[in-house]
């Protein structure tokens, strides 16, 4: 691991201040793939400023038609919470799926959709609710966050403070796990918002993205069977040695129906 100064600022706006400093200074939320790439030396930052001090980054809260969770809560305490479990269970299951107990303890929201894998669980979520990223500037839409693999909107020295998910009238994830890192080969979020079903996919493309042509079909028959006969378009998905992209789009067509019908039991 190369050498680096370390920072644990308290408030939102020493942090800034510090990242601000260097060129080379990193955030540092729950450490889930930057650490790993620090211990393996292909990173170098010149400054670690470290977010888990800062209180304003860590509550979960709702509203009358939304919850609000801090940019610095672990997967955990989304899980575990009675508010998200009340308001958006669906968001709580998702949470609970998330890597190991060691992962979901020390992983954050925020890191996770700032490091946008494409195979990351929230990206699926914040996209089929129409969430809204909160940072030290600005306001964000799930639709405008993520832009490619690893890739987000953000500035170099933005931080995310929150995320606001509208609550819905039900909702489900439902995801098949690389069985040996438990990230989603394919993870499908399926939401019912009015009159309108939106579907969020991740980890079968580069980046997470919604399936027009299940949204249809669900929009006309909320029901898995209802997916039956649909065809998912593959063009560009990944293909890894634990599936080609054919395997991709079956799987993201099966993981809707579960999720579909996982939300009509609700």
């Amino acid at each position: 691991m190369h050498a680096f100064d370390y920072h644990a600022p308290t408030t939102i706006e020493a942090a800034i201040a510090q990242l601000q400093q260097s060129d080379e200074a990193q955030l540092l939320a729950g450490g889930m793939t930057l650490l790993p790439t620090l211990k393996q030396r292909l990173a170098a930052p010149s400054d670690l400023v470290d977010l888990s001090a800062i209180a304003a980054l860590h509550g979960i809260d709702a509203s009358a038609d939304a919850i609000r969770v801090g940019a610095m809560a672990t997967h955990a305490s989304v899980a575990q919470s009675a508010l998200v479990r009340e308001h958006l269970p669906a968001l709580a299951e998702l949470a609970h799926g998330i890597g190991d107990a060691q992962v979901r303890h020390r992983g954050t929201l925020g890191g996770s959709i700032a490091n946008n894998d494409p195979a990351a669980d929230y990206p699926a979520a914040l996209v089929a609710l129409q969430a809204v990223v909160h940072t030290d500037r600005r306001e964000i839409s799930a639709a405008d966050f993520f832009s490619g693999m690893f890739e987000t909107a953000l500035a170099d020295d933005e931080l995310i403070t929150a995320v606001v998910f509208p609550k819905c009238i039900t909702a489900a994830y439902a995801k098949f796990p690389n069985p040996a890192s438990g990230y989603a080969m394919a993870g499908v979020f399926v939401a019912r918002l009015g009159g309108q079903v939106r579907v969020g996919v991740t980890g079968a493309a580069a980046c997470v993205y919604r399936e027009s042509t299940l949204e249809q079909r669900l929009t006309a028959r909320f029901e898995g069977i209802a997916l039956d006969d649909v065809e998912v378009s593959t063009e560009d998905f990944n293909e890894d040695l634990h599936a080609d992209a054919a395997y991709r789009g079956q799987l993201v067509r099966v993981m809707a129906a579960r999720a579909v019908d996982q939300a009509r039991s609700r």
